[in-house]
């Protein structure tokens, strides 16, 4: 399995492969190291995360494994094209881009693989074990996290 996530204490994106079998995370960038909590992973084979290993959050959600940027791009590229054919009048056309965008965004939801994401830092689980018993994304659960770290933001900016 793979994680990416931001360093705790330098914000560096960090890539770790074979996260099963590691008893810490460390940072390139500044050596931090996190250590990966005993019960983070289900046994089995192969291992399911239970929790996030950065920090310490149960809740996670599966996700497609996506640049959303890329995902925006294709459907703003649709609309401009299809808005092009509307003013030439061609609505066959108009229609078929539209469809045929939306057929390429199928296309890509069935082929692109699953990948987990934790609510409170954004780190992102990769590869098999990844599914286990979490669901998709939880707008309430989404917004608690969000609120929380705007509070304590918010906190140590008046305490500073």
């Amino acid at each position: 399995m793979r994680i990416t996530y931001a360093c705790p204490a330098c914000h560096a994106t960090v890539t770790a492969d074979g996260i099963e079998t590691r008893a810490a995370l460390d940072c390139p960038a500044c050596g931090v190291a996190v250590t990966v909590p005993d019960d983070a992973f289900a046994p089995g084979t192969p291992p399911r995360l239970r929790r996030c290993l950065v920090c310490p959050s149960t809740e996670l959600f599966v996700r497609k494994d996506f640049p959303q940027r890329v995902g925006l791009a294709i459907v703003v590229a649709g609309l401009a094209a299809s808005c092009v054919a509307w003013a030439w009048r061609e609505l066959v056309l108009t229609f078929a881009i539209l469809f045929g965008t939306a057929l390429v965004d199928v296309v890509l939801y069935l082929v692109m693989p699953d990948c987990l994401s934790c609510y409170r830092c954004g780190a992102r689980y990769r590869g098999a074990g990844v599914r286990g018993s979490f669901g998709g994304f939880d707008l309430e659960t989404h917004e608690k996290h969000r609120q929380q770290t705007a509070r304590l933001r918010a906190g140590s900016a008046h305490g500073s």
